[in-house]
């Protein structure tokens, strides 16, 4: 089997596969299936967290990507060396259990939709915050730079380090230091609460306008490479993307950001409802 196939970007949240291999994690086990609705922590860009949830009524511990390489061996998480969909390499959705289940039994799967829900909502609200967050700060470029979707630099891309999604949010740092300066990027005279005001007036006139929210999916595999979509007001939104989302704006009944700035690094938090 070359990738597992996963039904969580249209949204699933329950399922039936056949177990098609055990692996060991640790002292735990690790069931494979050939599809599944569970979303694993992405071991390239860990941001958001695996769904919880039960395998043939298994309470799933955690859920990680696994890879098998050429030659026959399987890797787990921040053990692979490769980035997801590398030529040559199997890609798999590992569900770690306490518990064996053997191999070859049709299972039942659930995902805990009430966390999975709080995720997507904090993921959706995270790739909007970040264009309002590229908005804001559109001047404080002397130099052009790639845009994102919407036609203004895209500092998150320029200057993110990291992203994790929480429930109902997320937390993004920002790195302002050479690297970012040398790309044309100035933060003189940058406010972080003047710059917070305004992300959180364009985030409210986002979620009132109710937009749309999909993920385009090329194909089922775990490896496809799925690009988010939401048709703002000021445009249709992409974002590559292997997470889960909201199916409109308006679900997310408001969304803030706080912004901090210390030692070159930016800290956006980002909070929402829904």
């Amino acid at each position: 089997m070359n990738s597992t196939l996963v039904t969580f970007p249209g949204g699933r949240t329950r399922g039936r596969s056949t177990i098609v291999e055990a692996v060991p994690v640790g002292e735990r086990h690790g069931l494979v299936v050939s599809e599944t609705p569970f979303h694993p922590l992405d071991h390239t860009w860990p941001d958001q967290p695996a769904d919880r949830g039960t395998i043939g009524g298994l309470p799933v511990a955690d859920c990680v990507t696994g890879a098998r390489s050429p030659e026959g061996e399987i890797l787990l998480g921040a053990g692979i060396p490769v980035r997801r969909g590398d030529e040559g390499w199997g890609w798999l959705v590992v569900h770690v259990t306490d518990t064996p289940l053997p191999v070859g039994a049709e299972v039942d799967l659930e995902v805990d939709a009430a966390y999975r829900a709080a995720l997507s909502a904090g993921h959706t609200a995270c790739h909007l915050a970040a264009l309002a967050l590229n908005a804001a700060l559109a001047g404080h470029w002397r130099k052009e730079i790639r845009p994102d979707s919407l036609g203004r630099p895209d500092f998150d891309q320029a200057a993110i380090t990291s992203s994790r999604i929480t429930p109902h949010g997320s937390v993004d740092v920002y790195r302002l230091g050479k690297s970012l300066r040398k790309k044309g990027f100035t933060a003189d005279g940058l406010d972080p609460e003047k710059v917070a005001l305004e992300v959180n007036d364009r985030l409210a006139a986002w979620v009132a306008a109710d937009a749309p929210v999909r993920v385009e999916v090329p194909g089922p595999e775990l490896t496809a490479r799925r690009t988010w979509h939401c048709s703002l007001p000021e445009g249709e939104a992409a974002i590559p993307c292997g997470g889960t989302h909201v199916s409109r704006t308006g679900d997310l009944a408001g969304v803030r950001v706080t912004l901090t700035l210390d030692d070159a690094t930016l800290t956006m938090h980002t909070e929402c409802g829904g």
